[in-house]
């Protein structure tokens, strides 16, 4: 059990004031609630701010299979699009949410208004789990100033804008950010390493809770139909595409992750076409080669499906599908347990789809390959002969 911030959220998804976040007692395994038509989804996640962990609620509707167009606004899918460019054409990163509407609002926004918000979002760390009132002691101004700045952005509450401002924290966050908050908490290696644990159940609990099954089976036969199925992952998450890629060619599907320069990733991406699927695994802020390839394929009418860890992700918004799997660590490198774990739900049910298939195409490997497995060298004769004299 282990003692963690939380700031309340009501079940029909309304949050309660900020001031009343709260430390409480929570076993920081993974909590369904049901009530009506909304289910939330509580995911545990380590944050910055010393031991502070903070609980996620995700609604969505009851019987919604995960990760599918109808659960996003077309309004943010848009405005993170239009975000991607800056003006003239010019490239930019990737906007939050709340930078998307600092962006939108900056102009008409006076000069300390403007430093106010650059203040919270270049120091999101500090900031993110700030009631109003701890906000504007931390700025140095009156609560009235942060209430009026959030309204400014278009937001209606402050709690609105607190968590967007999470949301911000969370995309932004950084291995050198995640490692230096865990050499502040005062654990003992041995507690590090309990703790890493701990939070890899609960990505794994989370994952289990929000895919259904039919969802999974609805990916599967969306590969199955693919003449070509492209996966693409880059850094970190290059094992991951190399397991999915390799994996589907074993049971006879036509898969492969290519490797090597950005070059030759878009050169295979611009042979894709609309009977082809691409497939693009990547987390947090995700990485600009993965998030290209998404693009590059969607305008040339390709179906995409994305492995991401939020909604709110470049992935997710830009892909037609996509499943969510938390890679919340404790460490400078995220925690991939759960993917795999998805990655493993897929590969189960495309073999089983077409079991026939499948089984022919592991005989054949088997029958080609009989040699790829180790084999111990029998003794040469003359040790052999030396040793029965001995």
């Amino acid at each position: 059990m282990e003692l963690v911030k939380v700031l309340r959220v009501g079940v029909d998804g309304t949050d309660n004031n900020p001031a009343d976040m709260e430390p409480l007692s929570y076993s920081t395994s993974n909590l369904v609630r049901r009530t009506g038509r909304v289910q939330a989804f509580v995911e545990a996640s380590v944050l910055a701010s010393g031991s502070v962990a903070e609980l996620r609620f995700r609604r969505m509707p009851y019987n919604a299979p995960m990760g599918t167009k109808h659960q996003r606004s077309e309004a943010n899918t848009q405005k993170g699009a239009k975000a991607s460019v800056a003006k003239g054409g010019e490239r930019k990163a990737w906007l939050t949410e709340l930078e998307t509407r600092f962006a939108d609002a900056e102009e008409t926004l006076g000069s300390r208004r403007r430093d106010l918000l650059r203040t919270i979002l270049e120091h999101p760390e500090d900031t993110y789990f700030l009631s109003s009132r701890a906000l504007a002691k931390h700025c140095k101004v009156d609560s009235a100033t942060i209430v009026r700045t959030a309204q400014a952005l278009g937001y209606e509450r402050y709690a609105d804008f607190a968590a967007d401002l999470r949301a911000h924290f969370l995309s932004r966050i950084t291995p050198y950010a995640l490692m230096k908050s865990a050499a502040r908490e005062n654990r003992s290696i041995a507690d590090h390493i309990d703790h890493g644990f701990e939070l890899e159940m609960n990505n794994l609990q989370a994952l289990r809770a929000g895919l259904v099954t039919d969802e999974v089976v609805k990916m599967a036969k969306m590969i199955e139909r693919a003449r070509r199925i492209m996966v693409v992952g880059v850094d970190f998450a290059a094992p991951l595409a190399q397991l999915l890629a390799y994996a589907l060619v074993a049971v006879g599907l036509n898969a492969e992750a290519p490797i090597g320069s950005t070059g030759n990733l878009q050169q295979k991406v611009q042979l894709l076409g609309a009977k082809d699927l691409l497939i693009a695994i990547s987390f947090g802020r995700c990485l600009q080669d993965t998030v290209d390839s998404v693009v590059c394929a969607k305008n040339n009418g390709v179906p995409t499906f994305g492995l991401t860890d939020s909604e709110q992700s470049p992935i997710a918004r830009s892909c037609d599908h996509f499943w969510k799997a938390s890679v919340a660590s404790p460490s400078f490198h995220l925690s991939y347990v759960a993917p795999v774990a998805a990655i493993n739900a897929l590969l189960v049910c495309c073999a089983q789809l077409h079991p026939e298939r499948s089984l022919a195409s592991l005989q054949r490997k088997e029958q080609n390959f009989r040699q790829r497995w180790y084999t111990p060298k029998s003794p040469e004769k003359g040790v052999a002969n030396r040793s029965k004299s001995e």
